[in-house]
């Protein structure tokens, strides 16, 4: 495993596919490396991590030997976005539980919204390497 920030998403999921486009091309240096929650390697972590909770819902961050989930993860990946996106973490005043629940409302309906596809996306060769354990 290398040093990057692994963000664990759904893999089937078309908004999900869209955040990780929307993160690639905000991170120049390539701090991120990216896994769908359906491979093992998201399960190993889920397990060396003890992360509770976890399902396709559970949108996930690994930096710095912590985890981050639900709203936390993506308050916590747009700290190294390249642009204004440093400045969302304002919300952090929201407490997380407020926070967590929209998410969790948003994510119950992300299929009706955005759609799903039958299997995981298959990289490109310009970003493949930024997708671990697939």
């Amino acid at each position: 495993m290398d040093n990057r920030h692994i963000v664990v998403f759904d893999g089937v999921c078309n908004f999900c596919n869209g955040a990780v486009s929307f993160i690639i091309k905000r991170d120049p240096k390539g701090i991120f490396a990216f896994t769908p929650m359906q491979s093992e390697l998201a399960h190993e972590l889920m397990e060396k991590y003890n992360i509770p909770d976890a399902g396709v819902d559970t949108f996930l961050l690994i930096k710095n030997g912590d985890y981050f989930t639900f709203s936390s993860a993506a308050l916590e990946i747009t700290r190294n976005l390249t642009g204004f996106w440093y400045f969302f973490n304002v919300f952090r005043i929201v407490p997380k539980p407020v926070r967590d629940a929209f998410y969790k409302l948003f994510a119950r309906y992300r299929y009706r919204i955005f759609g799903r596809k039958e299997a995981c996306m298959v990289p490109s060769k310009e970003v493949r390497s930024r997708f671990i354990g697939v």
